[in-house]
């Protein structure tokens, strides 16, 4: 049983913070490469994507920002899961997915960072150690406190949106100078053919959007959380949106489609075209490459060592993970038990399968947080918050949510390529995993605490 005598968590994030947290989890390096993908399926029609992707990323998103609103719980998704359905292995099982999405991020995300770097720098360090040391250095930064996490997340934050921002406004002077209507060859014809292209594209550029989970997780540390929270996570999301439109928009205004489908770099050709003056360019969005990556690997760390912490409340792990250092006031013990799971997949390398299927668990924890809320709803003695959406948003959330589950498993049924496989059998393989670990772990009594 965990002593609630001990400290706790500290609350010190405000709006600005929180919505900074939010975008900062949304924006990252993977915009770059993703308009050309988007384009290729397309064309100058990138934009449609966006739109149904946000459409689609918003009926999540605003039910997530009223369970926020409801429980600011550190545990997120898998306090909300046990207290809608009580079944621990099922909050148990959404906790390890959560947790998963973030760890294989982290993996990824530091090595990626630690290549930039022995490429720039020249060094003769082995790629893995330089990963290790990074992700040293992002648990030091969590060990420290919230407050100075999210001063470096801010940071990070302006520094990738720098990039983005910058794109927009070099490509303005050539907005209206394309059809944005007009798709590749293929894509034309019935218009019913027309709106299947576009819902595979915003498939594709849902993903943009996920990042806005990780928000609950620091619910504990929020003041005023039932109007801050909802607040903060809207705000991000309306703000990725503005961004990403904009970037798609401008990107086929400078380069045609095709060859923005054809680059590695598709930003990156932007860039030269519409600012041939920039000298340096590259070295420059190598770096902000650095910080977006960088960033997504702080708030993962963030969050997943304050989702272990909140699991640990509710009894469903270790106790030890529950506890609070006496003048940080943050979770020490799962920052360093974080840091050891990171450590052990980077030296075991071949993640890459592992980071595509925890894709597929973000969207299985979607739906049943979606679902969760509509069953709280409907429960007449549970308490509301202060920010409520109608019973079909969540409703309409589940559906794409599993809808975008089905889509992606059978693309991987269908397809030729042995890899297309690979993402939907770890992600089950995962689940059965949490199962199974439950079985043995099984805790003698699960803890929902009540809402504040």
């Amino acid at each position: 049983m965990v002593n609630d005598e001990q400290p706790a968590l500290k609350q010190t994030l405000g709006f600005w913070q929180i919505a900074f947290y939010g975008l900062g989890s949304m924006l990252g390096a993977g915009i770059y490469a993703l308009i050309g993908r988007a384009a290729e399926s397309l064309g100058n029609a990138v934009w449609l994507a966006f739109i149904a992707a946000m459409v689609a990323a918003i009926l999540t998103g605003l039910s997530y920002a009223s369970v926020g609103s409801r429980y600011p719980r550190a545990g997120g998704a898998a306090f909300v899961a046990h207290r809608a359905f009580d079944k621990a292995w099922l909050s148990y099982v959404v906790g390890i997915a959560v947790m998963m999405s973030g760890l294989t991020s982290m993996a990824t995300g530091s090595q990626a960072i630690a290549e930039n770097l022995q490429r720039a720098l020249g060094l003769a360090v082995e790629v893995k150690w330089l990963a290790i040391a990074f992700v040293a250095l992002v648990g030091c930064v969590i060990y420290r406190g919230i407050r100075e996490s999210m001063w470096a997340n801010i940071i990070c934050t302006i520094v990738e949106s720098s990039g983005l921002v910058f794109i927009i406004v070099v490509g303005i002077p050539y907005w209206g100078g394309v059809d944005y209507l007009a798709m590749p060859p293929r894509a034309e014809g019935a218009s019913s053919f027309t709106a299947l292209i576009v819902l595979q594209g915003a498939v594709l550029t849902f993903f943009s959007f996920i990042g806005f989970e990780d928000i609950l997780n620091v619910g504990e540390e929020v003041k005023d959380a039932p109007r801050n929270l909802p607040r903060g996570l809207i705000a991000a999301m309306v703000a990725a949106t503005v961004i990403y439109m904009a970037v798609a928009i401008t990107a086929v205004s400078v380069v045609p489609w095709a060859q923005l489908a054809k680059s590695p770099t598709p930003l990156m050709d932007v860039a030269h075209t519409a600012a041939p003056w920039f000298y340096g360019i590259d070295t420059v969005f190598a770096i902000i490459t650095i910080f977006a990556i960088g960033n997504t690997a702080l708030l993962n760390y963030l969050m997943g060592s304050r989702l272990l912490y909140g699991m640990s409340r509710q009894n469903l792990l270790p106790s030890a993970l529950g506890r609070v250092h006496p003048v940080r006031n943050t979770p020490h013990i799962a920052v360093v038990v974080l840091f050891v799971i990171v450590t052990g997949l980077i030296l075991a390398g071949g993640v890459k399968d592992l980071a595509e299927a925890t894709v597929l668990l973000l969207l299985a924890v979607f739906t049943v947080v979606n679902v969760a809320l509509l069953r709280l709803k409907l429960r007449k003695s549970e308490p509301v918050g202060q920010f409520e959406v109608p019973s079909f948003v969540p409703l309409l959330g589940a559906i794409v949510c599993a809808t975008l589950i089905v889509v992606r498993v059978h693309s991987a049924i269908t397809s030729t390529q042995p890899q297309v496989k690979n993402a939907p059998l770890i992600a089950g393989a995962v689940l059965i995993t949490g199962v199974i670990l439950y079985a043995v772990l099984r805790p003698k009594q699960v803890l929902v605490r009540d809402a504040e």
